[in-house]
């Protein structure tokens, strides 16, 4: 006996088809585009920048989540100049406008409306037909052959909204004000359809259904929160910054801030989106001359690197900027003033460079080193070690846990104890956080520990007794598996929409610095062997934590993991599951992988590799393989 099938009533209304070739502007803001050049007339109209070669970004989520809040707040201010101007024409017996009376899908705070296009069925649609009768058949991504789920609209009387809200702790130790923190909440009255009630799936638009419905479901899981106010960064919170260059560096400005400052620091941008931005970068442009000569220097650097240009021309804005630069810092030193100033230019001459320039770039610069010298002078000037270590101090100074993370990480590269060991012994022992899992990835903890394996590798470098080496080895192994964490804690960074999450982002990223830090202590064991089984176990437990939960390609983390790939890397086999997946990293993440610190990290385990693979295999040195070649890298 056959069963009669139910007739799904016809509709006058066809599914809207997306096009692929609007701007990517309305594809944001999920819009129909009617692909009017130079400009659509939807950017025209509400004063967005139209955009039909592929921004940048595009490619990220990050920035495409901040790309529509701007473009949401444009939106909003032309609305309300457009109601105001209105309210101002009308009379009191003047009827309102139809367009100011119906809710648009920029106006309508609902994330459904906002994130489909309209339709031209749509009845807030200018070419709409008003005589056909209204319903859910009206709506082209509805119109599915079958019944409309059961369930009644939430949003029949009055508009869903959202609200954010703000929420401050202040601790206080012996009524002293200690840690300050703050988190924002979205709260929503949106309220998602019943888990009986399910939409049609369309193998061609599907990606708009799992958009709207996990974006949605993304409020109610609740994502991690984040903390806008860890850092004490030194020019406080501003909100314009307006940069003064001369015409022949405006392109080098523009490089900078479009492609160069995006590099920099990745963590910090997961944590406190946008803050190495506004809070870093571009007020130090506007109001410290020498870090400005600094940043056009290696904006430069990077355009030579990534465009592969030659000649006299691109060197000469190198290093026209880098006298600049110098010059500026040793008048500075000679005042003996603006000390926070000269120090932010300083560590940037560090520090930028890590995210430019190519292994074999022979111009004359400055060894790192020298210039960590006068940034520690100007960090005891500045008492930032007293601020870190102080209970008063609520937020850590930003320039101090960026002297940190060069300090620890940049002893282990020329073999001596970090300056300020002492200050991270403290900080170990009060258990207490410099901001450093914030910055840069790696829980303060394990940092710490590197910093004393650090300071036992100058000691056996001075011919400490093998006894009490080992000693101390036994030792500094029990406190790093003291910071193991327990069971099922790494996973997937990605939340269900894609979303970075930074808490699980920092613990996979601790994993492996853990993992590198204990590779780094066995090496310092008399007799080490890379081929021992302790050895071969950590390096293959790296290279699956590697695999396996750090995301990778010119969107991953791999240019935040150059020392412990550096580490593990001076220690595989050939035969190492390392090789192979350290090699597939490299290929994914493209000719972002051949400059920076990354690309050089890779010139020198490849050094490494040729000089250990060989017949009559032996250990050899990174360190040791760098002085061979010149080279004076510092490989964070």
């Amino acid at each position: 006996m056959s069963v009669p099938k139910t007739e799904t009533p016809k509709t006058s209304s066809k599914m809207h088809r997306r096009s692929r070739s609007g701007c990517f502007t309305c594809r944001l803001r999920r819009k129909k585009c009617d692909e009017g050049k130079p400009a659509c007339k939807a950017c025209k109209h509400l004063g967005l920048k139209c955009e039909y070669k592929r921004p940048m970004w595009w490619s990220n989520n990050e920035q495409r989540k901040q790309q529509k809040e701007m473009i949401k707040t444009i939106i909003k201010r032309t609305k309300l100049s457009e109601k105001t101007a209105q309210m101002v024409s009308m009379g009191a017996d003047t009827p309102p406008d139809l367009s100011y009376s119906i809710p648009t899908s920029d106006t309508f705070s609902d994330a459904l409306e906002r994130t489909r296009s309209v339709s031209v069925d749509s009845q807030f649609s200018l070419e709409y037909d008003f005589n056909q009768p209204t319903g859910l058949e009206s709506f082209g991504t509805f119109a599915a052959p079958m019944h409309p789920p059961q369930y009644p609209v939430p949003y029949n009387t009055y508009s869903p909204y959202e609200v954010d809200i703000k929420t401050e702790r202040q601790m206080f130790v012996n009524d002293v004000p200690t840690r300050h923190d703050s988190s924002i909440s979205t709260f929503s009255t949106f309220q998602p359809p019943p888990p009986h009630a399910t939409l049609p799936s369309f193998p061609a638009e599907n990606w708009i259904h799992e958009d709207v419905y996990d974006s949605r479901r993304e409020s109610y899981c609740g994502e991690e929160g984040l903390d806008f106010n860890f850092f004490d960064f030194a020019h406080g919170q501003q909100q314009q910054a307006v940069i003064q260059v001369d015409e022949c560096d405006r392109r080098l400005l523009d490089h900078f801030i479009d492609n160069v400052l995006r590099l920099i620091f990745p963590i910090l941008d997961v944590n406190q989106h946008g803050s190495a931005r506004s809070d870093v970068i571009l007020p130090a442009l506007e109001s410290n001359k020498c870090y400005l000569h600094c940043c056009l220097s290696i904006a430069a650097l990077h355009l030579k690197a990534t465009e592969r240009l030659q000649g006299e021309q691109i060197d000469s804005d190198i290093m026209r900027h880098r006298y600049a630069t110098i010059s500026e810092l040793c008048e500075a030193l000679n005042r003996d003033t603006d000390h926070q100033q000269i120090l932010e230019a300083t560590l940037g001459m560090i520090f930028f460079q890590c995210s430019v320039g190519r292994p074999d770039d022979c111009l004359p610069d400055i060894p790192w080193h020298q210039h960590f010298q006068a940034a520690t002078s100007l960090v005891h000037k500045l008492e930032l070690p007293r601020a870190l270590t102080s209970i008063t101090q609520a937020q850590p100074p930003f320039n101090m846990t960026l002297t940190s993370w060069i300090d620890i990480l940049g002893a282990t590269m020329i073999g001596r104890a970090p300056v300020f060991a002492d200050t991270y012994r403290e900080k170990h022992l009060s258990i207490s956080s410099s901001g450093l899992a914030e910055l840069m990835g790696c829980d303060d903890r394990v940092m710490y520990l590197i910093s004393e394996i650090a300071c036992l590798d100058a000691l056996k470098r001075e011919g400490m007794d093998d006894m009490l080496l080992c000693t101390h080895v036994a030792a500094l192994a029990e406190q790093i598996g003291q910071t193991e964490p327990g069971p099922g804690a790494l996973s997937s960074p990605y939340s269900h929409t894609g979303a970075i999450r930074p808490r699980q982002l920092s613990k996979n990223m601790t994993a492996v610095f853990r993992l590198a830090a204990r590779i780094y202590l066995c090496s310092l064991v008399p007799g080490f062997e890379i081929d021992q089984p302790s050895s071969l176990d950590l390096v293959t437990n790296f290279a699956e934590t590697l695999e396996n939960y750090i995301p990778c390609g010119p969107d991953g983390f791999d240019r935040s993991l150059v020392w412990p790939l550096l580490i593990a890397g001076s220690v595989s086999t050939p035969s190492s599951s390392f090789r192979r997946v350290f090699a597939d990293r490299v290929e994914r993440l493209g000719e972002q992988a051949e400059f920076g610190s990354f690309g050089r990290m890779v010139c020198l385990l490849q050094e490494v590799w040729r000089q250990t693979d060989g017949e009559g295999r032996q250990n050899v040195h990174w360190r040791d393989v760098m002085q061979q070649q010149g080279w004076d890298f510092l490989l964070i």
